[in-house]
């Protein structure tokens, strides 16, 4: 694939890098060197990054199937791979609506090439935190019904904000702008030792040239959640998130976890 013009990939990025532990395809030699490093500061984060897939297929899955929802946004979706939201969302009912929101431009490119035969699916270029830009864009107007209930997915991307842009703002925003139904997915990396904390967020900090926020812990996550009624089991780490059959590495060290649950906004 041609590179999108100004993109640098000799500096990490943190989509590209989870495309790398996930076995992906579409990364480049400075992501996995960061990912290298990393695995040596938090041996289970292959692992972790495996079973938070698994998370989302679940996930969505169950947002289909026993909730209703057919419309999803996914912010800071990442690298298209298997089984992405609108594969899943489908497989339920083909009539299902995704929008996927990303603000690397190699994302967009490959999104943009990979869904040209959906009609129900759409990439859009933009940072994450800009809701009334992503509200008011061009895919979320064509492929959104606000009449109807719609999931928000914000998995494993709310440590990529710095606490300078308030992600807790950003949800109980999105939230408040979306139809009543409508849920939301919360879950970030989160640590009880204050080490890894403070390591791996400035590691990733200076991998990624300042496209990172932290490492943070569960009450963090708990206090994202506050506009949501949270479904069971809770907030909880994701491989127990209503588990499966799931053929994935078990996260075998527990320096941190992926932690974060579903709920209906409320009203």
């Amino acid at each position: 694939m041609n590179l999108p013009y100004g993109v640098d990939v000799s500096v990490p990025s943190v989509a590209r890098m989870y495309d790398s532990l996930l076995g992906g395809r579409d990364n480049y030699p400075a992501d996995r060197a960061a990912c290298s490093e990393l695995l040596k500061r938090v041996p289970s984060m292959r692992e972790l990054a495996l079973n938070n897939r698994q998370f989302l297929r679940r996930v969505v899955h169950t947002l289909a199937s026993e909730y209703g929802i057919r419309q999803f946004i996914d912010h800071g979706s990442g690298l298209p791979t298997q089984d992405n939201v609108h594969e899943i969302a489908q497989r339920v009912d083909p009539s299902s609506r995704v929008v996927y929101v990303d603000n690397d431009p190699i994302v967009r490119a490959m999104g943009s090439a990979l869904l040209e035969a959906n009609e129900h699916t759409a990439v859009l270029q933009a940072d994450m935190r800009e809701t009334d830009a992503i509200f008011a864009s061009e895919p979320v107007g064509r492929l959104i019904d606000w009449g109807k209930p719609v999931a928000a997915l914000f998995v494993s991307v709310l440590h990529c904000i710095p606490d300078s842009s308030q992600p807790a703002d950003l949800i109980a925003r999105v939230a408040g702008r979306l139809p009543a139904g409508s849920m939301m997915v919360v879950c970030q990396l989160v640590s009880d030792s204050g080490e890894i904390r403070d390591a791996v967020t400035q590691f990733m900090d200076e991998q990624t040239q300042g496209h990172w926020g932290r490492v943070r812990e569960k009450a963090d996550v708990a206090a994202f959640c506050a506009p949501l009624d949270l479904v069971d089991p809770g907030l909880t780490e994701v491989s127990v998130w209503r588990p499966q059959n799931d053929d994935v590495p078990t996260q075998l060290t527990w320096e941190w976890q992926e932690y974060g649950g579903v709920g209906f906004v409320r009203r």
